[in-house]
């Protein structure tokens, strides 16, 4: 099965890398697919590949990219294990905010993505991946609180950079990401699958808290992106993806 989703993965790609559906393509380097564990239960969905992502054609490779890999150490994760790939698989001039027809040309290459991988949680960073599951939500009133949506539980964070940028938002992304682990654990059990060995559980631990959201009927000098608006801004409301031709 692994092999399987590795061929799918490698075809899709292929299908981005030779993309030409929107203007992103141009005066870039190469296109950023995203890498990861095709076998991953977790599958973490960023924004838009920023300078280092750019000359290295891999995702949250500069500073932020950094601080993920640590957030993930730090629970007990590490970048093979989980997927990492982006709502805009090539970088936006001077790293501004990718525009809705950029998004909607990507949308396809994203769902292929999920579809291939079938992981049990997604994680979003940013608003712009937020606002493919939560459309129309503020990330500041719903991050960290977990909801299933299309059958996956969904888990909306702050953006890495966010919290790089935005020195109060580093402990709310850290206290958000500690909850991890266990709501992985609880999808893998409502998976049927084995849970992991068990955790220290934290006195303010909000996952079983949060869980009774269920079901809500779904660059700088570093070379990371710049906001041009803050996080807590609406999320753009996405528009339906369409087929788009590959040239």
């Amino acid at each position: 099965m692994p092999e399987v989703r590795r061929e799918r993965l490698a075809q899709i790609s292929d299908d981005i890398r030779g993309c030409r559906a929107c203007v992103l393509h141009e005066g870039t380097r190469q296109a950023v697919p995203g890498e990861g564990n095709p076998d991953a239960e977790i599958m973490l969905i960023g924004e838009a590949p920023g300078q280092n992502e750019d000359v290295q054609g891999r995702p949250f490779v500069g500073a932020s990219g950094q601080f993920l890999t640590e957030m993930l150490r730090q629970n007990g994760l590490r970048r093979e294990d989980v997927f990492i790939a982006n709502v805009v698989k090539h970088r936006p001039p001077s790293n501004r905010d990718p525009l809705p027809d950029e998004i909607e040309a990507c949308a396809s290459f994203l769902s292929r993505q999920i579809q291939a991988i079938d992981p049990l949680v997604i994680i979003t960073l940013g608003r712009f991946s937020l606002a493919r599951f939560f459309p129309g939500e503020k990330i500041s009133q719903i991050h960290g609180q977990p909801r299933k949506i299309g059958g996956r539980t969904v888990i909306p964070l702050y953006h890495p950079a966010a919290a790089l940028h935005q020195g109060a938002l580093r402990k709310v992304l850290e206290a958000d990401f500690a909850t991890v682990p266990g709501i992985v654990d609880i999808a893998r059990q409502a998976a049927g699958r084995t849970p992991r060995p068990p955790v220290p559980a934290r006195a303010d631990d909000p996952v079983q808290q949060a869980f009774g959201l269920l079901d809500p009927g779904a660059d700088g000098p570093t070379g990371e992106r710049h906001r041009s608006a803050p996080d807590d801004a609406p999320a753009p409301a996405p528009r339906p993806p369409r087929q788009l031709p590959l040239l």
